[in-house]
């Protein structure tokens, strides 16, 4: 049974878009859909985790407003973040879940119980994961992985 769902954030939580406006200030959007599925996650006993190469005030304060606690930014080798994560909690691979989109993803896809990535993820991480999604980054993909985890638990 999986307990712990790790995911990249931009392409994943986000469509994938970085944007500044002419001050440099950084703007990124995330789905509420995806939101209120990680909180529901989160309260049948899924521990959640964000490991992303970038570092984002943004990513800071979504994080917060779902009481995500696991948060791992600039990261640039996300599988010692997932081995300290699955020592910490005690897990083994196949109790984990990674949702990813992209080459910085691979090793952990490769590693975890469950791989997942979004409809719109880069082709050489959509043909090994476990899981495509039929939405987007950033449009509910995290949701659809988590709901589908929930119902595999009779949680749903």
């Amino acid at each position: 049974m999986i307990r712990l769902v790790a995911m990249d954030v931009d392409g994943v939580l986000t469509e994938g878009r970085v944007t500044y406006d002419d001050t440099g200030r950084e703007y990124k959007s995330f789905d509420a859909h995806d939101g209120y599925g990680m909180k529901r996650a989160q309260r049948h006993g899924l521990v959640l985790a964000l490991i992303t190469g970038r570092a984002s005030s943004m990513v800071s304060r979504r994080a917060k407003e779902l009481g995500i606690k696991e948060v791992h930014q600039k990261i640039d080798d996300k599988l010692v973040v997932y081995k300290m994560l699955k020592q910490r909690y005690g897990l083994r691979d196949e109790e984990v879940c990674y949702i990813g989109d992209d080459e910085p993803d691979i090793a952990v896809i490769k590693q975890v119980g469950v791989s997942a990535a979004p409809a719109d993820g880069m082709d050489e991480v959509r043909s090994i994961v476990d899981l495509v999604t039929k939405r987007n980054g950033g449009r509910g993909a995290v949701r659809e992985v988590l709901d589908r985890i929930l119902r595999s638990k009779k949680l749903l």
